[in-house]
């Protein structure tokens, strides 16, 4: 039985669904600033479109739980990160190790752990549920205009396929809801959940106005899903299917070229474009502190900033989390950070050490390739491996390589005492919220879709101008600044041919440490898969030597699937079956 809170007498509580006012908007002005007070029922909402708004932030807040929801083991996020070839376990030596399970596909790594998905598991039928309910409710609710319905209808659409096209990549046999009930369902065969995505994700393309929210009033509207962000989607879950299932969909519509098609829409929209150098995409790889103690710190960010023009579309976050049950933080951050527990390097911050990098991915760049060091921190280069001050947190790392995620990792920054007038680092959040707690109040945006991938896509797809689209990508990494500030090529840029070969291995490093690399591998087959992300890396474990293992066995035996969590099975009275291998 499908574990969730009051799903059959479900209450709409519009203060509740107001989070996401906070949960997914930028910290200024934001697109879902909406409050009530009053307490509605279904019997006595869904009348108007003010309700259906306040429904479909509901719909939103309820996807960004996902990630944000307490006891989550990070994710779909860090789930896709720790499966790929990119990264191992890490956390800390005395953690119970389900990091490890997921990372080596072996549940005696942690025997215990066998419900590490549970919270994914509920927090993603909840957020289902509620798009379902808005579905459910649209032919009551007295529209004032067509455009407004396909709108909102498209975008709680699209939250619904985002939502499944997570769950049927990680646990392949789910059951599959699209009304809103609470019922003991057995699992569908993946094809009728696909179908649910693709049609879902053609109605938002179809039905969202191309002036719906406008990338020239970001400020107001990012994180909103867009006409280009649903073209931009389908394509993804269309390359995901016909790479890991061996087939074409079967939805009318969905076909190859009508994806491409999609993809040369948003292009040609003009709306999107790469931002000039890659490291202003994230924040840590543009951010740097100058001065001293005596003259004052003073920071230097060169950020593009949240909604930037490469953005397509963003999980939202915000750092006015507390313990009180408002999950609107990106909570996943904090255990990419450094592992450390009051010691700060600037510009980062402190963490749990989770997600070390594999060396392999450091050595996979080019010289002169800008993504590199955009996107990995190098605790040897940097000075930090050698500062006695790490010593702590590295006795107590697990999976230790010297290298860990940069391009999401938590923030320091410096601040001058009022009184004393002295210097001391903090975290970057302190000060911001109800208290800034640097564990619930990351609010860096998971960037979903960025404008690289809709043009590596649709070279993938064979578009004629698919040489053009992947020089663009390649161009960008290879973009210097030299002394007086000018953008320039560097002389170890090469051109490549958009091949195949060479598309999927721009991908590796275009998209590193975004959650892609997993599933770009899994759709290229699991025999394929496998190959790549086994093998023996030797790592240090509390400062000893050990080495990380994983056996080609382990991701093939499981068809690449994730364990579906043993409460759940128990709860449906063995309606729900185990994943072959878990």
């Amino acid at each position: 039985m499908l574990k969730s809170k009051n799903m059959n007498n479900y209450k709409i509580y519009i203060m509740a669904l107001g989070l996401a006012a906070t949960s997914l908007a930028s910290c200024t002005a934001d697109f879902l600033d909406v409050e009530s007070k009053v307490e509605s029922t279904t019997d006595n909402f869904y009348r108007t479109e003010s309700d259906a708004y306040r429904a479909l932030i509901g719909c939103y807040d309820g996807w960004q739980c996902t990630s944000s929801n307490p006891g989550n083991i990070g994710g779909f996020y860090m789930a896709s990160e720790l499966m790929a070839d990119e990264c191992f376990g890490g956390t800390g030596m005395s953690d119970v190790g389900n990091y490890q399970v997921v990372d080596r596909f072996d549940q005696s790594q942690a025997p215990s752990e066998l419900n590490i998905y549970e919270q994914d598991w509920i927090s993603y039928y909840a957020a289902v549920y509620r798009c379902n309910e808005l579905i459910a409710h649209e032919d009551q609710i007295a529209w004032n205009s067509e455009e407004t319905r396909g709108t909102y209808m498209g975008e709680c659409r699209a939250l619904r396929a985002l939502c499944y096209f997570d769950m049927v990549r990680l646990w392949g046999n789910i059951p599959l809801f699209t009304e809103p009930v609470n019922e003991n369902r057995p699992q569908v065969d993946p094809d009728e959940v696909y179908n649910v995505i693709f049609s879902d994700l053609l109605y938002a393309a179809e039905n969202i106005p191309a002036s719906a929210y406008p990338k020239s009033d970001a400020a107001n509207n990012d994180g909103h899903i867009t006409k280009y962000a649903a073209e931009a989607l389908l394509a993804r879950v269309y390359l995901f299917y016909t790479g890991y299932y061996g087939k074409e969909p079967s939805v009318e519509g969905v076909t190859r070229q009508s994806v491409l098609d999609g993809l040369e829409d948003v292009i040609a929209s003009g709306e999107f474009s790469l931002v000039p150098q890659f490291k202003n995409l994230w924040p840590a790889a543009s951010t740097s502190w100058e001065g001293n103690a005596t003259t004052g710190y003073t920071q230097t960010s060169t950020y593009a900033g949240r909604g930037n023009a490469e953005t397509v579309l963003a999980m939202k976050f915000n750092y006015t989390s507390d313990y009180n049950g408002n999950a609107d933080g990106n909570r996943w951050l904090v255990n990419m950070g450094i592992r450390s527990i009051n010691v700060y390097w600037t510009p980062y911050g402190r963490g749990w050490g989770a997600c070390t990098v594999n060396p392999n991915m450091w050595m996979a760049y080019n010289t002169g390739d800008t993504r590199r060091e955009a996107s990995i921190i190098n605790l040897v280069s940097e000075g930090i491996a050698d500062d006695p001050n790490y010593e702590t947190g590295y006795l107590e790392q697990r999976d230790y390589t010297g290298y860990t995620v940069k391009k999401y990792t938590t923030l320091s920054k410096w601040e001058q005492n009022e009184t004393t007038g002295e210097w001391a680092l903090t975290d970057e959040v302190t000060g911001l919220g109800s208290g800034g707690d640097y564990m619930i109040s990351q609010y860096q945006d998971f960037v979903v879709m960025r404008y690289a991938d809709v043009l590596l896509m649709a070279a993938e797809l064979g578009s004629s101008n698919a040489q053009e689209y992947f020089n663009q990508v390649r161009e960008r990494a290879f973009t210097e600044e030299d002394e007086e500030g000018n953008l320039t090529l560097s002389t170890y840029y090469r051109e490549l041919t958009a091949t195949q070969t060479n598309i999927m291995n721009e991908r590796r490093l275009e998209f590193a440490f975004e959650g892609q690399r997993y599933w770009d591998l899994l759709r290229q087959g699991v025999d394929y898969a496998a190959s790549q992300i086994a093998g023996n890396t030797s790592v240090e474990n509390g400062g000893n030597p050990g080495t990380v293992s994983i056996t080609a066995s382990n991701i093939t035996s499981k068809q690449g699937l994730s364990q579906i969590p043993n409460n759940q099975i128990t709860l449906s009275n063995g309606v729900l079956v185990q994943n072959e291998g878990w």
